[in-house]
């Protein structure tokens, strides 16, 4: 029976073990590296860029593989053209890069050695005329009074470099000297997301060491804490509404801004003439542990200070989902990993990227998004789209692009009506990046949801082609801690007249769904009586029986200590659960007084039983013990009531595996 209880313990950990690993799907990435190197050909101050680059490794159902490229020119521009031309203002030797990233492909990009390419001042003066702009073929990204652009060159993939271009504006009609602020690897993450390896500057800014250690104002101007990064005092300011991208405390910004992320960086500028335009590139080093967080949003923060004289200041928050190969169609969520007790009063946020890789445009897009029931769909709110449209009525058809929204059990679907989104293959479409689109929504769980990690994925259908599905976006929760309190008594069935009582705590994750591990310390105080009754006789030569009966008491109490290290525990529903572990027992200290009383008789032939008083005897023990009695078992139980969370009865069948060697454990248990 003993050796039965033992193999289901063990069994009963090795299932808990196995149930409860939670093993990532094996990524299988091409680590051969490929080369796509740069050439060009010089007329004067224009020059021609291209790449050689490498056969592309399709990707098995997938729309048809393609590139795309970063071009650095060098001097401050830039280009995302497949083969940029760019004329240089002034002679001097330019080292250009290219990063191409590879979508829909199997491999690794390409990589591409920076190409040094040399002006002479012997150059045409009238090529340099050609164009005066510092982009050849790149754009101004700046849009009516925007003065701070951020862009990147790719999504992030674990252990690849990304870009990040920081385009920067003077606005004013002065010459002015101020600072930009990059921040970055949210603190809602466990692991760094990025290192920054490269920053590359071409104006004369510089990287300043900056203690963004704020000093607090002793005065309250009813404008939260202010703060400020240097020791000046503060002056008061009025009170004015800041938007998300224009504000004025800078100081408040600062210290919002620190309590977000764990890095960041400071470059300082100097004499930004009026209308000028510059470019900051910041190579990111992916790091490898992203690779936990996949299919999450991840934030960087931008700060543009145009005039280190004021406090007035620009925010730009860029955000970037973490992929494990370059797939424009994609869907993410910021709501990766989530603290539990928190999650009901948090809002999730969803984006689903799409892109038109046909030859013609499409004009109905629909997303099918698979969605946990855990979510209360009734919540649902579409934040942002593109193609940007109205929200269709739910009334009536209407002749104008719109996007409509239906609900589903077990999905919602987003369809794009009456809209014109270029394909990438179509005629005389060059920008790829209008053939793209998305949509970013958001949800509250339902009012009961459980801890249970869930995957959802998007069905996008263009017009009325097939189907192409995206990645699954995960949520998943914390474990948390749950500690409880908890009591009860403990039957021993083969001593008689015996108590023990105990209390103590439990540790577990926080309300888990089905398995989890729980361990568990608690005390008892015990104590028990033994009453035992045995006599001696002995006959002497002359046939005389001397009988002396004992009646010995034995009193015991106990501190102990019990220890489960760890217990498999399995919840059939809100109210039910069961489990198995193993108990380790201690006596920290015992104390004894055994009592032995002995009464003297004899039976005297022909008279009989004569009792003699003098004869008896009394016998009287003490014992104190410290540490010892060591003990160890498995056990099986059942818990009902709160058995996720709140309060709980349970009992509990304990076999040892020296005497005694059965217990019976009733107790109360409450988990907060």
């Amino acid at each position: 029976m003993r050796n039965l209880f033992i193999y289901i313990a063990l069994a009963i950990v090795a299932l808990g073990n196995l149930m409860a690993q939670d093993i990532p799907p094996s990524i299988v990435q091409d680590t051969t590296t490929r080369r796509a190197p740069i050439y060009y050909d010089a007329n004067g101050y224009r020059i021609n860029f291209g790449a050689t680059m490498p056969p592309l490794n399709q990707i098995a159902g997938a729309p048809r593989a393609f590139y795309t490229y970063y071009w650095e020119l060098g001097d401050g521009s830039y280009s995302f053209d497949k083969k940029p031309s760019h004329v240089y203002k002034k002679p001097g030797t330019y080292k250009v890069r290219l990063w191409s990233t590879n979508n829909y492909d199997n491999g690794k990009p390409p990589e591409s050695r920076p190409k040094e390419v040399v002006i002479g001042a012997s150059a045409s003066d009238e090529e340099a005329s050609l164009d005066t702009s510092a982009f050849a073929k790149a754009p101004s990204p700046f849009t009516n009074d925007t003065d701070l652009v951020v862009q990147h060159n790719r999504e992030p993939v674990p252990d690849q470099e990304m870009v990040l271009i920081t385009s920067y504006k003077n606005t004013t009609d002065y010459t002015s000297s101020g600072k930009l602020y990059l921040f970055y690897n949210d603190r809602q993450f466990k692991n760094d997301n990025f290192e920054i390896s490269d920053t590359r500057m071409h104006h004369g800014e510089t990287l300043v060491d900056e203690s963004l250690i704020a000093s607090r104002s002793d005065q309250n101007y009813g404008y939260g804490d202010l703060a400020s990064t240097s020791p000046m005092i503060i002056q008061p300011r009025g009170i004015q509404q800041q938007d998300s991208t224009k504000r004025i405390n800078l100081p408040l910004t600062l210290e919002q801004t620190k309590a977000l992320y764990r890095n960041s960086q400071v470059i300082e500028f100097d004499q930004m003439q009026p209308g000028e335009e510059r470019n900051i590139f910041h190579t990111l080093k992916t790091t490898p542990e992203m690779l936990k967080d996949t299919s999450a949003i991840v934030t960087l923060r931008t700060i543009y200070v145009p005039d280190k004289n004021y406090d007035n200041h620009s925010v730009k928050d860029t955000e970037l989902e973490i992929v494990t190969s370059h797939d424009p169609n994609k869907m993410s969520s910021n709501g990766t990993i989530l603290n539990y007790r928190l999650a009901r009063f948090k809002r999730l946020k969803f984006k689903v990227r799409f892109q038109n890789n046909g030859e013609g445009p499409a004009n109905t897009i629909k997303l099918e998004v698979d969605t946990p029931e855990m979510f209360d769909r009734k919540t649902l709110e579409v934040v942002d789209m593109y193609p940007k449209c109205r929200i269709c009525p739910k009334d009536r058809e209407v002749n104008y692009s719109c996007l409509d929204t239906i609900l589903k059990k077990d999905k919602l679907i987003f369809t794009f009506k009456k809209i014109y989104l270029p394909g990438s293959e179509q005629k005389n479409v060059e920008e790829r990046d209008s053939t793209k689109g998305f949509v970013k929504y958001s949800m509250k769980f339902g009012s009961d949801f459980h801890k249970i990690k869930t995957r959802n994925r998007t069905a996008i259908y263009f017009d009325k082609n097939p189907p192409i599905y995206t990645n699954y976006s995960t949520t998943r929760f914390t474990p948390g801690i749950s500690i409880g309190a908890k009591a009860g008594t403990i039957f021993t069935p083969n001593r008689e007249n015996s108590s023990e009582y105990f209390a103590g705590i439990t540790l577990s994750p926080f309300k888990s769904y089905r398995v989890y591990f729980q361990a568990e310390l608690f005390f008892s105080a015990a104590s028990f009586e033994t009453l035992r009754n045995f006599e001696t006789r002995a006959i002497n030569d002359i046939g005389i029986e001397s009988i002396t009966r004992f009646r010995e008491e034995a009193k015991q109490k106990s501190i102990t200590a019990y220890l489960v290290p760890i217990s498999y525990r399995y919840n059939l529903n809100n109210f039910l659960a069961f489990g198995g572990g193993i108990q380790l027992k201690a006596d920290l200290n015992s104390n004894c007084d055994v009592e032995t009383r002995g009464s003297f008789s004899q039976i005297i032939p022909g008279v009989g039983e004569v009792s003699d008083d003098s004869q008896d005897t009394l016998q009287r023990t003490e014992c104190s013990k410290g540490f010892g009695n060591f003990q160890t078992g498995v056990f099986i139980g059942a818990n009902i009531g709160g058995v996720r969370i709140g309060p709980s009865a349970g009992i509990r069948y304990v076999l040892n595996f020296d005497a005694p060697t059965s217990q019976i454990q009733v107790y109360g248990i409450w988990k907060f």
